[in-house]
């Protein structure tokens, strides 16, 4: 009798699997028909009743074209964040499920191109012309698909080129207080990069209706936005748009770095973004944390930076390159926020306010300013010569700050000061003057020889300008070897040290003879 099967348990397990067969065959075709009803609207945010079978993140539609991401989804009600002008919702109007999650439109047709993050075009040039559509949200890739950074992204700007490298699929921190240069910074690298065959994805969060349009009209008659994509909310949209315009400039990118494609994309800024994420996330009651920033901050960051990476050659060998930006408060860079992207990042560059107001631009402050990535990013003529000139750099900012106690100086401290002043000098730089390769290293050969060190301050500007100049002649077979792995060899340093010597002559032999005004 105990071995017989029980009637019960065969009618149960029957019963079982038959659910489970149910369960296979389930698709969502079936929840997309799924319509609720909006029971409250505030500045933003959504609350829908009757859908019980919305995903998280899933894309939802509202009377009038409104679209809509769940983000909170409660046993009883959903929290939406709105991603469009709601001031015609109301409570008991009907919100329908899309079943599938927000996405972008990619491909080559937007170049050239300004949108807003949903892919809607700004520039007034017609409808936007994609290759197809992807998720605005995606894994980071794996480590095993990621290969090392190893080439230099070079941004045309001497000090970074030379003493903080980037490399094609690092990610370079920029930070600094308001009205510091960090967006001139961030497009002085996009204007380097024409002839350069690396695409830019500039990304506009929050930022005010005249800085986008003077910010777009730079890439326009500098004629870079052949290779550019601009993602655009301007302050007045509701904050979900800013909140996704970060992610959808990062799916755009990622399609062109999985075609094996170099790409550059500029947050500018994510204090905004993080701003407007504890808008959302405090309109939809989360736990607030530090500063009122929820929880999971640093989560969103970090999962948005991760996807910048170099691929390895079976994945394609695409490289993204991030250079997020944000913005400090008296110069606090162990705020919150700050602090947070530091950890996420492969370095950071720091502007400082007191050398804005020195006029030592641009204002980069290179003892608080690091790359990660290093000289693994650089070229070797670079790294041959950078090495000394951070170092005498390093010691000359000591020096100068124990100077200022007018305290009586021996002639080697003076020597220190005034070579560091030099090295300064050349280091400065004013906007949309990218510097090439070529002129670099003359220019940091001749300060590692000493060859600045007898022109007068006054004339500093004019002798690096006769160095620039002079580059031009230096042979097409050392050009050739600077811009490769190649190391420098003594015949070609030589050869730039003396073509960068004959043009300091004038400047250096008589000091009545020099030009006496900067121009």
């Amino acid at each position: 009798m105990n071995e017989s099967p029980d009637l019960l348990q065969i009618v149960f397990d029957h019963a079982f699997t038959g659910l489970n067969r149910g369960r296979e065959s389930y698709t969502p075709q079936m929840a997309m028909h799924e319509v609720g009803t909006i029971t409250s609207v505030s500045t933003g945010i959504a609350r829908v009743s009757g859908l019980p079978g919305v995903g998280f993140e899933e894309l939802v539609k509202f009377p009038g074209d409104v679209f809509g991401i769940a983000f909170n989804v409660d046993e009883d009600e959903v929290g939406v964040v709105l991603l469009g002008n709601y001031w015609h919702l109301h409570a008991g109007d009907e919100v329908v499920r899309t079943g599938r999650v927000m996405d972008v439109a990619v491909g080559d047709g937007l170049l050239g191109r300004v949108i807003d993050p949903l892919g809607r075009p700004l520039d007034g040039n017609g409808p936007v012309v994609s290759d197809g559509r992807l998720p605005i949200e995606r894994p980071a890739p794996p480590i095993m698909d990621r290969a090392p950074v190893s080439v230099p992204l070079q941004t045309g700007i001497k000090v970074i080129d030379a003493l903080i490298p980037i490399g094609r699929g690092q990610r370079e921190l920029i930070l600094g207080d308001r009205q510091t240069g960090k967006s001139a910074m961030a497009i002085d690298t996009i204007l380097n990069q024409r002839g350069k065959d690396v695409l830019c994805v500039y990304c506009l969060i929050g930022q005010r209706a005249s800085a986008v349009a003077k910010v777009v009209a730079i890439l326009q008659a500098k004629g870079a936005m052949d290779y550019s994509v601009v993602v655009v909310t301007e302050g007045n949209d509701p904050p979900g748009l800013a909140y996704i315009a970060p992610y959808a400039a990062t799916g755009i990118a990622e399609h062109f770095m999985e075609q094996g494609r170099d790409v550059l994309i500029v947050y500018d800024d994510l204090t905004h973004h993080a701003r407007a994420y504890r808008e959302l996330c405090l309109l939809l009651r989360r736990p607030p944390g530090r500063e009122a920033f929820p929880g999971d901050i640093f989560y969103i960051h970090s999962r948005l930076l991760e996807r910048a990476t170099h691929l390895r050659a079976g994945r394609g060998g695409g490289s993204l390159t991030a250079l997020p930006i944000i913005e400090t408060e008296a110069q606090d860079i162990s705020a919150y926020i700050p602090t947070n992207l530091i950890s996420i990042t492969d370095g950071q560059i720091y502007l400082s306010p007191s050398l804005f107001e020195l006029g030592v631009l641009p204002a980069v402050d290179v003892g608080q300013s690091v790359s990660r990535v290093g000289g693994k990013a650089q070229r070797s003529a670079y790294r041959e010569v950078a090495g000394d000139l951070k170092l005498a750099y390093a010691q000359f900012e000591e020096l100068e700050s124990f100077a200022r106690f007018g305290a009586r100086l021996d002639e080697e401290t003076r020597r220190i000061i005034g070579h560091g002043q030099r090295i300064r000098a050349c280091l400065k730089q004013p906007e949309f003057a990218s510097v090439s390769v070529d002129a670099q290293i003359a220019i940091l050969l001749a300060l590692s020889a000493g060859l600045f060190d007898d022109v007068p301050l006054d004339w500093m500007t004019n002798a690096e300008k006769a160095v620039r100049k002079a580059a031009a002649e230096i042979p097409a077979e050392v050009c050739g070897r600077l811009d490769t792995a190649q190391k420098l060899s003594d015949e070609d340093r030589e050869t730039i040290i003396q073509i960068a010597r004959l043009a300091l002559a004038r400047f250096q032999s008589n000091p009545k003879a020099a030009p006496g005004k900067q121009s």
